[in-house]
């Protein structure tokens, strides 16, 4: 139940652009768990399952924890497709506060890991930070969804997910594609949806093999760079944004594509709305509060990977 509760969270964030599934599963503790279960995942598997047998191979493989975490991420997925877009649309300035303090959180818990004392630390933290800023002020691509597309679409935005700090659905946005997939969800679009899936299949094998093996050989250098991709992302979760340019989704809704992070007072004057300046410190704090305490429940309650 555990894992489809992290799991849960973690589809559930994905649905927004700017947060990432895998900052879920690092502060939950199950992130190398999850790196080591995927890169299992290979062209030897059918060898491996033939030589240890079935019961041995599903041991082995981790599949009741992978199982339980991808079902609870469908879950979170297909529930907040909805919900967030109803925040989105009502509460914008609360909801990315929320999630400003979250990934906030995350950077403090996750810089704990490294180490402070030595001048790389320092190089790579910047060099994630630059890398993340950069990313920010991708312009998005205006492709059609065809399945190859698609294919693509779920290659690059499944690397995105497995990384902290990098969220999957802002790939999808820069690839002009976060509309029609949420739509797709929203439709269980079955085939558009294949086409995805298939590509995020094969992305998170090949990625998680390669992520792993850089953790496992230089860690501190990629929790560092990881730390400033997320500190560089802060702005895509920033509450308080002046919206430069839409996408037009397929409803007639809105989907902001380029922002600039601007003051409360900026804020105000632009869009002629309160910048609930109160109400987004609370949420910042609750948001900090809960990675804060989700983190030493799990500290407290794992054992090896878990």
């Amino acid at each position: 139940m555990k894992h489809v509760c992290i799991g849960f969270l973690m589809g559930a964030v994905e649905v927004l652009p700017g947060v990432s599934g895998g900052t879920i599963a690092f502060i939950s503790g199950i992130y190398l768990r999850l790196l080591n279960a995927l890169k299992r995942f290979n062209p030897k598997l059918i060898i491996d399952i033939y030589n240890m047998g079935f019961r041995i191979a599903w041991k082995s493989l981790d599949i009741s924890f992978l199982t339980s975490l991808f079902l609870g991420m469908g879950i979170g997925i297909i529930l907040f497709a909805n919900i967030m877009s109803f925040f989105l649309q009502n509460e914008p300035v609360i909801l990315w506060s929320f999630f400003f303090g979250l990934v906030l959180a995350s950077c403090i818990l996750i810089i704990r890991d490294t180490d402070m004392r030595i001048i790389q630390t320092y190089i790579f933290l910047g060099i994630g930070l630059v890398a993340g800023l950069t990313m920010t002020q991708l312009v998005s691509l205006d492709i059609e969804p065809t399945p190859i597309a698609l294919f693509f679409g779920g290659v690059f935005s499944v690397c995105a997910w497995i990384l902290p700090g990098v969220s999957g659905s802002f790939f999808l946005l820069i690839f002009g594609l976060y509309s029609f997939v949420i739509d797709a969800i929203k439709s269980f679009d079955l085939i558009s949806l294949s086409s995805l899936g298939v590509g995020c299949v094969i992305g998170i094998v090949s990625f998680s093999q390669m992520l792993s093996f850089l953790l496992i050989k230089y860690r501190n250098t990629v929790l560092s760079v990881l730390v400033g991709l997320m500190l560089g992302c802060l702005t895509r979760v920033w509450p308080w944004k002046n919206t430069l340019s839409y996408q037009l989704a397929n409803d007639g809704s809105h989907i902001p594509l380029v922002q600039e992070a601007v003051l409360p007072s900026t804020y105000i004057l632009l869009t002629n709305q309160d910048a609930d300046v109160l109400a987004a410190c609370v949420a910042v704090l609750i948001g900090m509060a809960s990675v804060t305490i989700f983190h030493f429940i799990n500290l407290r309650s794992s054992i090896s990977y878990d």
